[in-house]
């Protein structure tokens, strides 16, 4: 893809993920008291989950997310299924992602995409080399195809004898490649069938 293409996906995108978040967090509204509710009546603590994440360029950012989880120091980065710290109320937003709907916030704020990578947590930009960092290019965003081909990831990771070497050693950087891909045929066009399906939960076999 030449820069003057990608240049102009990259406006397409950025007007088409504001004015859809914008609506979105309106028609939203009575779906995020509902789950604010449901937080607040099932366990002690804050209403949304914050934490520093890198964005576009190596930027970071706190992304926000309803909290699933009792409250923590957040020193543990890596999530499987049936993890101790979650609620039963934040199994059931995890279940159907719904902890993730306050993200729409950061794409409003510029900071997200509705598709590209998931951010990671300061530390794994770091280990990027050569032609992976292409992909710090990228907004970073709440689905994407790495993300539907993980989104069983921390069931996979329930399976292992450590978890943490696995996503590094194996996970990480097969989303890397998978992310690689991606900016090739970056576009919104593409965004659209990804965000398709997410909805429907399909893998994408392109990647």
């Amino acid at each position: 893809m030449n820069f003057k293409t990608y240049v102009i996906n990259s406006l397409v995108k950025y007007i088409f993920d504001r004015l859809v978040a914008m609506a979105s967090l309106v028609m939203l509204l009575p779906v995020f008291a509902l789950i604010a509710m449901g937080i607040k009546s099932s366990s002690p603590g804050p209403l949304f989950f914050r934490q520093k994440r890198v964005g576009k360029d190596g930027k970071i950012f706190v992304i926000i997310k309803f909290r699933t989880m009792i409250a923590n120091d957040g020193s543990n980065t890596v999530t499987v299924v049936n993890d101790r710290r979650i609620t039963p109320f934040g199994a059931f937003l995890r279940k159907w992602k719904l902890d993730e709907l306050p993200e729409l916030i950061n794409i409003l704020a510029g900071e997200m995409s509705f598709v590209g990578p998931r951010p990671d947590v300061p530390g794994y930009a770091d280990q990027l080399r050569g032609d992976d960092r292409k992909i710090l290019a990228l907004r970073p965003g709440i689905t994407g195809p790495a993300s539907l081909k993980y989104y069983n990831e921390e069931e996979i990771l329930a399976g292992v004898e450590n978890p943490k070497d696995y996503n590094d050693k194996v996970i990480f950087p097969d989303k890397v490649r998978i992310n690689l891909k991606y900016l090739e045929r970056y576009s919104l066009l593409e965004d659209m069938k990804i965000i398709f399906y997410t909805i429907i939960r399909k893998k994408d076999d392109e990647y």
